[in-house]
């Protein structure tokens, strides 16, 4: 087993050495055929700023309109599955079981939809004080994600974090206000995030 593999198998074992990585900015992916695990750390980074948010106005009336229910951290592991169920994923099973052992520590967290009581949408993230870092999204039916999404937007806003680190640019993702930074504007709001000690 060459070293560099060796180290990033280590730090999968290891929740708290794997929230060290996402603190300076690093996060983890499966290679789509391989499924390797590596790390990332692109010089352009997209946050949805949280002070400045788009909420899409057909979006809003759709929510108030829907019989959506929305729950916190309470089913991590249907929603990291339902995100990895598709064709080809970076969330491999080495993964998922890495996730797990930061969730019961209370690193990661989720946004869950419910229609008639079944999960139809949702995200999830990793948190470390005022940051989160959001990972990965699903939906079963139309809204559902992006219903979890705002919900997830409202709820950082209200218990005061300071960065929402959604990693790549999408189109689903600009409609919210997405925009991409440089990595020292970046690092300068991480260290921002890191002097306040929010709880999810």
């Amino acid at each position: 087993m060459e070293e560099s593999t060796r180290k990033i198998k280590q730090i999968l074992q290891n929740p708290e050495a794997m929230i060290r990585m996402y603190a300076i900015g690093a996060f983890p992916m499966a290679d789509l055929n391989t499924k390797e695990i590596q790390w990332y750390m692109p010089e352009v980074r997209t946050i949805i700023p949280l002070n400045k948010y788009n909420y899409p106005r057909s979006l809003k009336k759709f929510i108030s309109n829907s019989d959506f229910n929305f729950k916190y951290d309470n089913d991590f592991i249907s929603v990291v599955k339902s995100c990895a169920n598709r064709d080809m994923t970076w969330i491999s099973d080495e993964l998922i079981e890495a996730y797990l052992r930061m969730e019961k520590l209370g690193y990661v967290h989720t946004v869950e939809t419910y229609l008639k009581g079944n999960l139809v949408g949702g995200l999830y993230g990793i948190t470390y004080k005022g940051a989160f870092f959001g990972e990965s999204m699903f939906s079963v039916i139309p809204q559902a994600s992006k219903a979890a999404l705002i919900k997830l937007i409202e709820h950082l806003n209200k218990t005061s974090f300071v960065i929402l680190d959604v990693q790549y640019t999408t189109p689903h993702l600009k409609m919210f206000g997405a925009k991409e930074i440089e990595f020292k504007e970046y690092n300068n709001l991480l260290e921002k995030a890191y002097q306040v000690n929010c709880k999810f």
